[in-house]
C-alpha cells in the first residue's frame, strides 16, 4: 500500500526537559491550528485525525510518519487536545513519550517539529534520529 505524505516533520532532541502532561504527546497551539486546517480539508472523507508513527529510515535509524487516520487501532494511543485528535501508532508510543509536537513556518519551509526528550542522536538534516 503506497502512503501519501501529508506533512513533513523535523526532529529535535531536547535535553532534560520533561513536559508536564498525562498525554503521551503534547501539541503547541500552532500545531493544533495546523492539524485543524489539514483536517478541515479532508474531513468529508471520514478521517478522525492524524496518525503519528515511526519507521526505519535515514542515516540515524528512525523517522516520523504522519498520515490520516480513519480509525484507532486496538493498541494505538489516542491524544485529544483542543478539539483535534492524534493517533499514536502502537510501535511509536515509547519513542514519543513526553514529546511536544509543534508546527513551524518560515520563509523557506513549513513543517511539524517533534521536540523529543528521548532522542540520543540526530542526523545533520534533522529528518532521522536514534533512541
Amino acid at each position: 500500500m503506497a502512503t501519501k505524505t501529508i506533512a513533513s516533520a523535523t526532529v529535535r532532541a531536547v535535553k532534560k526537559r520533561v513536559l508536564p502532561s498525562r498525554a503521551a504527546l503534547v501539541l503547541t497551539q500552532s500545531a493544533v491550528q495546523k492539524v485543524r486546517e489539514i483536517m478541515a480539508k479532508e474531513n468529508a472523507k471520514g478521517f478522525i485525525g492524524l496518525k503519528v508513527g515511526v519507521r526505519q529510515r535515514g542515516c540515524n535509524g528512525l523517522s516520523y510518519t504522519l498520515d490520516y487516520a480513519k480509525e484507532k487501532g486496538k493498541l494505538d494511543e489516542e491524544v485529544k487536545q483542543d478539539g483535534v485528535t492524534i493517533i499514536i501508532d502502537r510501535k511509536a508510543q515509547l519513542t514519543l513519550l513526553g514529546t511536544e509536537m509543534d508546527f513551524v513556518e518560515d520563509k523557506l519551509s513549513s513543517e511539524f517539529v517533534f521536540n523529543n526528550p528521548n532522542i540520543k542522536g540526530t542526523c545533520g538534516c534533522g529528518e532521522s534520529f536514534s533512541i
